[in-house]
């Protein structure tokens, strides 16, 4: 068996809680598991509403139909993402715009800034594109590998120009920023308009398959469960006003989910080793470097990642990919830049440079919760001979 990047840890009352379902034949999109595991996730987030949903591409999906984003208006995105998040923007009609990424990887918000400032113009207190005419409606922020985006200025900027905010928080829930910011002791997903989590198998917690909206805006809450809920407007009569979706999530994935929930804290600190001990091993080789956290946020530390410096860099991670092949580990590269991808190679780009750089170096190291030390020094160690 291979031991891959981000497998599932089940370790809780997994089990337990499924064999409840079952038993109570409470399977489907109602029960027990559903209500409780929502209840569960207020509490964490703070979040004022929680739309539970059958995917984190499902939550972007209605998170912007959700915040009434319209055919052919424009949405900044960044390009160093999972293809899911643009995706989801095409699900909508919607026209994205490409960022690059800054060091830590998320979106680099100074060249956001910049091409706002710079390349867009406002109308009736609207914001448009000067060169595409199109109206820019929103803005996906991705919190990647279980860090932070730096969105202080970013925020008040958008609001200026009533760019809407969602925040893809799909990789780093539980990440908060830290005390003396702007956004002190806030978690990723509760900023903006609305923010979209993933459960899906390897996030730092499970549903199996699942994700969740959050939002402190109850029309916008409100317009989420009903579009998830096949736009129903008269459940007794199957009366539907608009196009809906059949994206709720069932009982056993919350069941599944609110087990992982329960262990939440466990399985963070086992991130936390994980990236440390991965630091502390490749600390003094030149040649390679461990990808950096925010240090303005608290963080998952859900990916480790490893960025090759060589020039000669497709050569040691095929060397790296087999070593760790051959003793039952596997890697991943991060994400080809979508704005590379076939399906948008057409669509507007900004200064990206970054994300094409790092897409070609780093390496999603294996960081899955239970892999003990022992496991850990034998992959720094097959990486460092691979070297």
């Amino acid at each position: 068996m291979i031991k891959g990047t981000n497998e599932p840890f089940l370790f809780g009352n997994e089990l337990k809680y499924l064999k409840d379902c079952v038993k109570k034949n409470e399977i489907s999109s109602v029960g027990y598991y559903l209500r409780n595991f929502k209840k569960k996730l207020k509490k964490f987030t703070k979040a004022k509403n929680v739309i539970l949903c059958s995917s984190g591409t499902t939550a972007i999906q209605i998170a912007l139909k959700a915040l009434n984003i319209k055919p052919n208006e424009e949405v900044i995105v960044p390009t160093f993402t999972f293809i899911a998040t643009v995706n989801a923007i095409s699900y909508n009609n919607a026209i994205p715009v490409f960022m690059d990424c800054d060091d830590l990887c998320n979106i680099d918000t100074k060249k956001v800034i910049e091409f706002l400032e710079t390349k867009t113009v406002l109308r009736r207190g609207m914001c448009y594109n000067k060169n595409s005419k199109r109206k820019i409606s929103a803005i996906i922020i991705v919190h990647v590998w279980g860090g932070a985006a730096d969105l202080e200025k970013l925020i008040r900027i958008c609001k200026k120009r009533k760019i809407k905010i969602i925040e893809d928080a799909a990789e780093s829930f539980g990440t908060k920023y830290k005390k003396n910011g702007f956004f002190e002791g806030k978690q990723t997903g509760t900023i903006g308009e609305i923010g979209c989590l993933s459960f899906n198998g390897n996030k730092i917690i499970t549903s199996a398959g699942g994700g969740a909206i959050i939002t402190n805006n109850k029309i916008f809450a409100k317009k989420s469960n009903y579009f998830i809920n096949q736009a129903t407007n008269d459940n007794f009569n199957y009366i539907h006003n608009a196009v809906g979706f059949n994206f709720r999530m069932s009982n056993i994935h919350a069941a599944i989910g609110l087990a992982q929930l329960e262990n939440f804290q466990t399985l963070i600190k086992k991130k936390k080793f994980i990236n440390k001990f991965y630091n502390e091993r490749f600390k003094n080789c030149k040649k390679i470097t461990i990808v950096k956290f925010p240090q303005y946020s608290d963080n998952n530390f859900w990916q480790s990642n490893l960025l090759i410096k060589l020039n000669n860099y497709k050569k040691i991670i095929t060397r790296i990919k087999k070593k760790l092949s051959k003793y039952g580990y596997g890697i991943r590269m991060a994400w080809h830049p979508n704005h590379l991808q076939k399906p948008y190679k057409k669509f507007e780009t900004y200064k990206i440079k970054n994300a094409n750089y790092l897409s070609k170096r780093i390496i999603c190291l294996p960081c899955s919760s239970f892999l003990k030390k022992k496991n850990l020094l034998e992959i720094s160690n097959l990486i460092l001979k691979s070297i």
